[in-house]
């Protein structure tokens, strides 16, 4: 499956930013997609439209977890080794767009009070990059699951 042309798909039919990215691997993670995106409904707009971490991270580093977390507390190797992945998602993130932040990924984009989205219109998706993020989010993700497919 394509994750990045999925992630971009599902946020064009109205799921937020994280689930479309968590959904889009539902074929890797096993999860139907009703409880994936009931698991990744909190971090769209950054965390329930407060902008802080971008949904399209918070949605792969969901679906990381899945695949290539730890479970064991007692094994602080392994926390040390997600971790490290955590940081490498991130960084190539950041190397694409200069944030992981959504407030300053969405700092042209004015905010609208209340915690009610604005409708999905074509200006939605002209003043936001959060379509295109999704499918890079995704596409980070492939490229560290595939790295890290025979570790």
């Amino acid at each position: 499956m394509n994750h990045e042309e999925e992630a971009k798909r599902l946020f064009m039919q109205g799921y937020n930013c994280a689930q479309a990215v968590f959904c889009a691997f539902c074929d890797e993670t096993g999860l139907d997609i009703d409880t994936a995106a009931r698991m990744a409904s909190s971090f769209g707009g950054g965390m329930g439209r407060l902008r802080e971490v971008c949904g399209t991270v918070s949605g792969a580093l969901l679906a990381l977890g899945i695949l290539r977390g730890y479970d064991d507390p007692a094994d602080p190797q392994a926390k040390v080794a997600h971790y490290k992945l955590v940081q490498e998602y991130a960084r190539r993130f950041r190397e694409k767009n200069g944030t992981i932040v959504c407030r300053e990924l969405l700092k042209d984009v004015p905010v609208t009070p209340g915690g009610v989205p604005e409708p999905r219109t074509p200006e939605f998706y002209a003043r936001r990059p959060c379509l295109r993020l999704a499918g890079e989010a995704a596409a980070i993700l492939d490229e560290l699951l595939a790295e890290t497919r025979t570790k």
